[in-house]
Formats: structure tokens, sequence, C-alpha cells
């Protein structure tokens, strides 16, 4: 029987994770995996421990309470070296606490990784929730990293990781700044299955266009090396074509090109690897509910 924990990053969102530990309890009835939950509670200030009800088909729920608050990837980047030290398991599913992560689809994971040969699954994003703006957004967000660094990446955190994926992913220092962008730079035989986004349970969507901004430039940074090559090519290319008709006008697409490198380096500098070792340090406690 292959051992399944489902790494799940919370802040400040009980209603949603009782929730979500409700639905998971119920969607994975049935299978033939042991299957535990641990829950990085990043920093909240409201209360995360309680009383979880309906959790017989769960193996174990452990809540781990940071100190200090690091952010959605720099959790699941933490919770990935905590369950690899602390745990015995076949593979990792990072989701989401807030319902945009399906429950029902935890069940298609563990059927493809019960066959994949230790290969880790990705949840490829076919069908979304949001406004149109926001679609149009992350449209533009797929092309923009396609065109700067030649990777199509169509999924977030929710996947299905092998115990080696995740020990490659502890080895590289992207982990503490972009999740997928990690995990395309260092395991490239990946399965991909067909994912929909869900509705939120409770409150808006937390995915501003600004952190989806951010989001792909920090995926971006990860191939900064591939990003600049392509870059002075675009450069040289563009002043060729404009080089008779040069206006600030012309000049726009040259500016934002510099102000995207200047992004992500910077976005880059949070590639910590000392932090990223030492991320353990930051566990105030860990609530055992299970």
């Amino acid at each position: 029987m292959k051992k399944y924990i489902i790494l799940i990053p919370v802040y400040n969102d009980r209603e949603s994770l009782t929730r979500l530990i409700e639905d998971i309890n119920e969607k994975i009835k049935g299978l033939d995996s042991e299957i535990s939950i641990v829950v990085i509670n990043d920093a909240s200030s409201q209360q995360i421990t309680g009383n979880y009800l309906n959790t017989e088909n769960i193996n174990s729920i452990e809540i781990i309470n940071m100190k200090i608050n690091r952010g959605h990837t720099r959790c699941i980047a933490s919770g990935l070296k905590y369950i690899y030290k602390k745990k015995e398991f076949d593979f990792i599913i990072p989701m989401d606490g807030d319902g945009e992560d399906r429950p029902e689809e935890i069940k298609n994971f563990i059927q493809f990784a019960e066959q994949s040969e230790d290969k880790s699954i990705v949840g490829e994003r076919i069908k979304r929730s949001e406004s149109l703006f926001f679609k149009s957004c992350y449209q533009f967000h797929k092309f923009l990293t396609l065109a700067f660094t030649g990777q199509s990446i169509r999924f977030g955190n929710f996947t299905c990781l092998s115990r080696t994926t995740v020990e490659k992913m502890l080895n590289e220092k992207a982990t503490w700044n972009s999740f997928s962008g990690s995990l395309v730079k260092v395991e490239k035989d990946l399965i991909s299955i067909p994912s929909t986004r869900g509705v939120r349970y409770f409150g808006p969507s937390k995915m501003s266009f600004f952190n989806l901004l951010k989001h792909s430039l920090s995926i971006i940074s990860v191939f900064r090396k591939i990003v600049l090559i392509r870059s002075a090519l675009f450069v040289v290319f563009y002043i060729l074509l404009i080089k008779s008709h040069a206006s600030i006008i012309t000049s726009i697409p040259l500016l934002l090109l510099l102000v995207m490198i200047y992004s992500i380096s910077s976005l880059a500098l949070r590639e910590n690897k000392d932090e990223f070792n030492n991320s353990l340090q930051n566990i105030h406690n860990i609530d055992k509910l299970k």
C-alpha cells in the first residue's frame, strides 16, 4: 500500500480548511492507499487548530505552526522539507487550502501514481473559474513564460510528487522562490492530467493581478540565463527593425524589457539556499490532531 501525504499551506482560512478536510475525507473513501494530511500554518493571526470532524478515511492530520509568515511558496517548500525529513511517504500532493484545487481530483492523481513508476504528475489547467479579465491575464502570463523561457507551464501547486522528485526539489534553491518553475527545472519527465480550477469555498480569490504578475516573473526568474539570451536577441532584432523609425514610442518595448529584467533579477535574489536549508527552524510547534 502506497503512502500519500497531502500538503496544505494555510493563512487565516480555518473555515475553508475545515470544509476542505471534510471534502478530502469524503472523496478518498474506498481508495486502497494510506492518506495523511500535513497543514503548514503560515503564522496565522486566527486560530487554525481545532476539532476537525469526519476524518475516518484520513490516516493522520498534523498542523505545523510557523513562527514567521513566509508566504505561500515558501510554506510549500518548508512543508516538502519537513515531510521528507520526518515522514514515510511515496508521494506528496501539495494543494491550496481554499477549495480552488478540487478534492475530487486527488483520486485521479492517486490512480495515475499507482501506475506511474515513480514519475511525478501535474494537474494541467483545462478550465478556470475566474473572471474574463483574469483569464486573459493568465493567458498572457503563459505566453510571456513560453516566449522568454521556452517552457510551457500550465500547472500550479496542485501536483503529485514522487519521493525522487521531492529530493531533487529540496536540492534546488529555486524551490524557495517558485514551486512550478523549480519543478520544471529539475524534472523533465512529468505526467500531465487534466485539472479544473475550482471555486473558492469562502470569500474572494487571493490571486490578484499583482500576485499573478509576481508569480509569472518568479517562474521566469528560475530560467534567467535563457531569458537574458533571448532578451539580447530580441533587442538586436528590434533595433534593426526600428532603426529608421526610432522614437519614444518605438522605444517603449525596450524599456518594458529592461523593467522585466530588473524585476526578475530582484526576484531571483529570493532564491536563498541557506534560508531554505534552515526553514524548519521557523517551526513554532506541531499540533497532531489525529
